[in-house]
């Protein structure tokens, strides 16, 4: 496994652990202060070529970077699960999905149109101006496809970008920023930043010349990003915290909605904040749901990720399997799911049955393989129950009947939702929450608008 290099170090270093196993990776320089500047400048100085390059130039350019990536797939796949603890399943999807969003955004130089407006006495028209530097900054739980949505439309819309990996999983992003430069894009249009959050993350927040940050992690450290981004008027893309809910009722296919229930909320060890975390059942069929739960959850597979059939891995680290774990104590546990008893940060699924809507494990996210299930009575009371949170970025509803599918989709207060399934993010859709789970959208085929400024030009006939 290649391991890449970082052009940094003077802000010390930081040990990579492999997740399953506890045991070291790669060691990884740092950027400090002076390193950051340096890195910002250079994209600043880079982004005049960068927009002035032919719509047609650089969307060949992103079409060379994702085939540059399609043909790295099996290497940045074994890498996340090396660093990420992801499943070898996952884990290649996550690739493939750098590949194919770059491959749509690919087609957006030559599609990034403005308007004709009608005027009288002239011609009014619009044009769409990237801002400048761009500031990407991508969590640890899903470190190839966030950072993906991040830097392709961005890219795509003229910017040049600065991204700053997590320092527990900096290794796919890293190598990500090999490949672009393998696939011909200039030397300080995408450049990928490895350091502490306090130091290089904090440093896109103040620096003058980067004019868009992104961020994806913690509702607390968003809001903070939001504040000092507002010193500057500077633009910010916020996906934050979650606290979904999956809301079955009486009608649904129970068998399916119960078999379903497992991955809605344990993929990628419920670190995800689309997970499904909360389960609302109608309470007439509520004891029935339990009893099939049960199979599914003790069924779902955890295993060494590297396993062909794992279904889900380890936590990400020893902090984040005892942060969870914490929740469990005194927690009235229904169900238990596999686990692994070796090394490594691994937790096994759980299932808790809450003592009402202000218990613990049902308000706050756990960001980990543990699900409540709640009882509901009727349509409003779903919604009410599922609305009762900060957060408002996912959920799912099963049911056979349409009528309610939209009544309830409309009336549940989050960005995205699936119906008869846990589906959240397509590349070619707006994703992004209400409420405290961020703001803005990212990906669909307006992302790169959020990456420009619509610039209006009034051109008078009059002579």
């Amino acid at each position: 496994m290649r391991i890449p290099t970082s052009p940094f170090g003077a802000g010390g270093d930081v040990t990579v652990l492999n997740p399953a196993t506890a045991e070291p990776v790669a060691v990884v320089p740092l950027a400090d202060l002076a390193e950051t500047d340096a890195a910002i400048e250079r994209a600043h100085r880079a982004f005049p070529a960068w927009r002035a390059v032919a719509p047609a130039d650089r969307a060949r350019l992103l079409r060379n970077f994702a085939a540059v990536v399609d043909s790295h797939l099996e290497e940045l796949a074994w890498l996340e699960v090396a660093n990420a603890g992801h499943t070898i399943g996952n884990a290649r999807w996550e690739a493939g999905n750098v590949r194919d969003v770059l491959t749509y955004y690919s087609a957006s130089p030559e599609r990034h149109f403005g308007r004709q407006i009608p005027v009288a006495g002239g011609l009014d028209v619009t044009f769409h101006e990237p801002l400048g530097v761009v500031g990407v900054i991508v969590p640890w739980n899903f470190p190839m496809p966030i950072a993906g949505w991040g830097f392709a439309p961005a890219l795509a819309a003229g910017n040049t970008v600065v991204l700053k990996p997590a320092e527990l999983t900096p290794l796919t992003a890293m190598r990500l920023g090999e490949l672009a430069l393998e696939a011909g894009l200039p030397e300080g249009v995408f450049t990928v930043i490895p350091g502490k959050g306090s130091i290089v993350g904090e440093r896109f927040v103040t620096h003058p010349h980067v004019r868009k940050v992104c961020f994806t992690g913690s509702t607390s450290v968003g809001k903070g990003i939001m504040r000092g981004c507002a010193d500057q008027v500077k633009r910010v893309t916020l996906e934050l915290g979650g606290k979904s809910a999956n809301i079955v009722f009486a009608d649904a296919d129970l068998e399916k909605a119960a078999a379903s229930a497992p991955g809605g909320a344990f993929d990628n060890a419920g670190q995800d904040c689309c997970a499904r975390s909360r389960i609302l059942v109608e309470h007439t069929v509520y004891e029935r749901f339990l009893e099939l739960l049960q199979p599914a959850v003790e069924g779902f597979r955890v295993a060494d990720p590297s396993q062909p059939d794992a279904e889900m891995g380890p936590l990400i680290s020893a902090r984040q399997r005892d942060s969870v774990a914490a929740y469990l104590d005194g927690a009235d546990v229904a169900m238990t799911g596999q686990t692994v008893t070796r090394s490594g940060f691994w937790l096994a699924p759980r299932v808790v049955l809450p003592r009402g809507v202000e218990d613990p494990v049902w308000r706050h996210e756990l960001f980990g393989p543990v699900v409540a299930v709640l009882p509901f009575t009727d349509e409003a009371d779903a919604i009410a129950k599922a609305n009762d949170t900060e957060y408002g970025l996912s959920g799912s509803i099963f049911t056979r009947d349409v009528g309610r599918a939209l009544r309830v989709a409309r009336g549940v207060e989050s960005g995205n939702l699936s119906v008869n399934s846990h589906s959240s993010v397509r590349y070619w859709t707006p994703f992004g929450g209400f409420k405290q789970s961020g703001l803005g959208r990212e990906l669909g085929p307006d992302a790169p608008n959020s990456f420009s400024e619509v610039k209006n030009v009034f051109i008078s006939t009059d002579s």
